[in-house]
C-alpha cells in the first residue's frame, strides 16, 4: 500500500515546504541520537538576504517538532525576545547573528553530538584528514577556541564572524559542540551527518594509541574538491530520509 503524505494545516502556513524539510531534519537528528533533551537549535532562512528565518520553538523536543511548530523570526527585530512565544535566548543569540551577518548560511544546524563534542573538547580540535569522510572537511572547518559561555547575543555575534568565509562549512565550537551550515536543509543535514561520522572515526582512531595515517594536504584538498563537485548526494539522501518519515511518522508534515 502506498503512503500518502499528510498535507493538512497548509492553507495559511507560510513557507510550507521549507518547514517540512526543517521538521524532517529535527526528526532524523533524534533517530541518529544527535539531539540533547530539549536543547540545541536548527534554523533556515526564507528570504533573499537571509534575515527572515525559521527556527524551533523554545524547549521543544526534536522528536515532536512539526512543520507548523516552527517560529518565523526576523534577525533584525531587536524585540524578538520580548514577544509572546519567544525563542530560546541562545537560539536567538547564535542563529540571529548568523542570519544577520552570514547571508550564505541559509541553513544552520547546531548540536552537541557526542563525537563532534569530544573533538571540540580536545586541546587540538582540528579534524585531521585520515579518511575520505574527514578529508571532506579539509580547509572547510574552523575551530573556535574562545568559548565564552552560553551563546547569548554577544557570544553569538562573535561566533558568527567565524563563519563569514563561505568556504567555511563547519564551526567546531571549542568546549561546546558544532555548528554546520549549508545552502539548504538537505545540504546542511548531509554535512552534519558526515561530520559526526568523520569525528567518530577520528576519535576512535585516537583511542588506539597508534600513529595516524594522515593524508597529505594535496590529496585531502583534492578529495574535498571532488566530493563538492560530485552528484547531488545530499539531495538524494534527504529525499529518502523524508520518504522514510512519510512512512513511519508522517505527522512531521503537519
Amino acid at each position: 500500500m502506498s503512503v500518502q503524505p499528510l498535507h493538512k494545516k497548509t492553507d495559511n502556513m507560510p513557507y510550507y515546504e521549507e518547514r517540512v524539510d526543517l521538521a524532517a531534519a529535527f526528526r532524523w537528528t533524534v533517530r541518529l541520537n544527535m539531539h540533547e533533551a530539549v536543547a540545541n537549535h536548527f534554523s533556515l532562512s526564507v528570504n533573499e538576504d537571509g534575515t527572515k528565518f525559521l527556527i524551533n520553538p523554545n524547549q521543544r523536543h526534536f522528536s515532536l517538532i512539526r512543520a507548523s511548530d516552527l517560529l518565523l523570526l526576523d534577525a533584525n527585530d531587536p524585540e524578538t525576545l520580548d514577544r509572546p512565544n519567544a525563542p530560546d535566548e541562545t537560539a536567538w543569540g547564535l542563529h540571529g547573528a548568523i542570519h544577520r551577518n552570514c547571508p550564505h548560511a541559509r541553513c544552520a544546524l547546531h548540536v552537541h553530538s557526542i563525537h563532534a563534542t569530544v573533538l571540540a573538547s580536545l586541546e587540538d580540535s582540528t579534524l585531521k584528514p585520515i579518511d575520505q569522510n574527514s578529508a571532506t572537511f579539509f580547509n572547510r572547518h574552523v575551530v573556535d577556541g574562545n568559548y565564552g559561555g552560553l551563546a547569548l547575543e554577544e557570544e553569538g555575534e562573535r561566533c558568527s564572524q567565524l563563519l563569514s568565509d563561505p568556504k567555511t562549512q563547519v564551526m567546531i565550537m571549542g568546549n561546546h559542540g558544532v555548528m554546520v551550515i549549508g545552502n539548504s536543509v538537505a545540504e546542511a543535514f548531509n554535512r552534519l551527518y558526515y561530520f559526526e561520522r568523520a569525528a567518530e572515526t577520528y576519535i576512535k582512531a585516537l583511542w588506539t594509541g597508534q600513529p595516524l595515517r594522515i593524508l597529505s594536504d594535496e590529496i585531502a584538498e583534492k578529495t574535498a574538491r571532488e566530493l563538492e563537485e560530485y552528484d547531488d548526494q545530499a539531495g538524494y539522501h534527504f529525499s529518502d530520509l523524508k520518504e522514510i518519515l512519510d512512512r513511519d511518522e508522517p505527522d512531521y508534515r503537519l
